[in-house]
């Protein structure tokens, strides 16, 4: 049975751009769009006074794609909900059959 997938995100790659002095620059680029569905994992506050930030780690589901397809998310990348960022840190099959994968993610909110 398939989980019910509810929520729209925006697959994002980094794209390294030189700075002009001898560095570079990151940029966001959007793949396309999957649908997924989030759970929540675990979550915590980091830091102290004025430098705490809220850290939330999610399984977030969605259809599987070829390794290789630019429509499989991979760790490095990002999704996208809005100004909510949900950076990919592993990903893994979801199922024996191979028709889902699960991204295990970081969300950071500075509080």
């Amino acid at each position: 049975m398939a989980p019910p997938m509810n929520t729209r995100l925006g697959l994002e790659a980094p794209e390294r751009r030189p700075d002009g002095m001898g560095g570079y620059l990151t940029e966001w680029r959007q793949l396309g769009w999957l649908w997924v569905r989030m759970d929540a994992r675990s979550g915590r506050v980091q830091g102290m006074g004025t430098g705490m930030v809220s850290v939330v780690h999610w399984r977030i589901t969605t259809r599987a794609a070829p390794v290789g397809d630019p429509r499989r998310p991979r760790p490095g990348q990002r999704l996208r909900l809005g100004e909510r960022l949900f950076t990919i840190e592993a990903v893994a099959e979801g199922d024996a059959d191979g028709r889902f994968v699960d991204c295990f993610a970081r969300e950071e909110d500075l509080t």
